[in-house]
Order: structure tokens, then sequence, then C-alpha cells
């Protein structure tokens, strides 16, 4: 029993310095790194007094607004005093907004007769100024299925497409200095619980942005 005893307690006492040195050990390692500047830090410091990232404002046009807001009127009188066509500054820029009712036949994307000469006109005051524009097609939230449009999204995209054609084909304005979207009922301008909200939404908007400046080697537009 006694001889026993004494083999227990040797394995107790040559257990407990192996935890002993594993520790120092551990220890040894861990201080080196953290005087090489590798150890990680458990908790990232955080300047209690950092600002918070903001937002671009939107870039001015190289042009009076107010000026270029008179010459389109000044284009687009009579669409303007049929309701046809509103042009507004918004926060997005300033935009010619076109009603469905003044270009398009309900469900239809092609252009209605003599539409397409207010086009020209308000392309002209744009090309004259060098400035691009976003083409941007919208709807109401009426569900649509027929055998040509499938969805809102698909009218949508292809009255802002017919409206593309007519700036590029007809008008000249240049292709790199226009894009074009799609958005469905999704961005609406009102409610479409009523009939004057929804008549509203179908739009196409010329979005009017500032001219992209270019990068170095490339052309400028």
């Amino acid at each position: 029993m006694t001889l026993l005893l004494a083999v227990f307690l040797a394995l107790f006492a040559y257990s407990r310095m192996q935890k002993q040195g594993i520790h120092a050990m551990s220890s040894g390692i861990r201080a080196g790194f953290e005087e090489l500047g590798l150890a990680a830090s458990e908790k990232p410091e955080v300047a209690a007094d950092a600002p918070a990232a903001k937002a671009e404002p939107a870039k001015p046009l190289p042009i009076d607004t107010t000026e270029l807001k008179a010459q389109l009127e000044g284009v687009l009188g009579d669409a303007i005093g049929k309701h046809e066509i509103v042009v507004q500054q918004t926060s997005e820029g300033l935009i010619i907004s076109l009603r469905d009712f003044g270009f398009f036949n309900s469900g239809e994307a092609e252009l209605l007769p003599g539409a397409a000469e207010e086009l020209r006109r308000a392309s002209q005051v744009l090309i004259e100024h060098k400035l691009e524009v976003r083409v941007e097609g919208h709807s109401d939230d009426q569900p649509i299925h027929t055998d040509q449009f499938r969805s809102n999204w698909e009218l949508s995209t292809a009255r802002a497409m017919s409206v593309l054609r007519v700036l590029i084909d007809d008008a000249g304005f240049p292709p790199e200095k226009t894009s074009i979207a799609g958005y469905g009922p999704y961005r609406p301008v009102a409610d479409d619980a009523t009939a004057e909200g929804r008549r509203m939404n179908r739009r196409v908007d010329l979005v009017i942005v500032e001219p992209k400046r270019p990068v170095d080697g490339a052309r400028p537009r």
C-alpha cells in the first residue's frame, strides 16, 4: 500500500509540473508576439467622435437649372399647358416627365402621333448644352398581362425604349450620353389608391444628369 501511494504521488507531481511548463511556454510565446506587435487586440478601438459617413450631395449641372427649365418650358409650352409634360427640379436632378396619356395608348409602348416632335424639341435644348439624360419608364400598380407585355416591368421598359429611340434616331441625341431604366410600379410619385395618382405614376421621366468627366486617356464626351 505504501508503495502504491508513493507511485500515485509521483504521477500527480509530474502532471502538475507538465501543466506549469506548458503554461510558462505559452506565456513566453504570447509575450514575444506582443513585443513584435503581431498580437491581435481583443477589441478593436473605435474613435468615439469619428464622424459618420455622409451621402454625397447631387452635383450641380454645368448650367443654371432655372435658365434650363425656362428654355425647356419655352419649347414645350403647349404640352405643358395640357399637363402632358411636367418639368420639375428634384433631388435627382431636373426632370422632364412625360405623362402617358399624352404619349401612349393604355397598355401600349408605341408613341402616339405628334409625341416624337415634342421629344425632338426638348432634345435640341439638351444637346445644345451637352447634357446627359437617363430615360426612366414607370407604371402604376395595376397588374398587366397581355400578349406583348407580361408585367409592368416590361411595359415601363418598352416605353422608355421607345422614347430613347426617338432621342437617338430622330433627334440625333448622342447615344453615349444616354442610359435607360424600367422601374415598373416601384417608384411612384403619387398614391396608386386613386385614379389621379395612378395617372401621375404612368410616365416616362427624362432625368437630366451632370456630364461624366473623361478618365485619363479616354476620349472627351
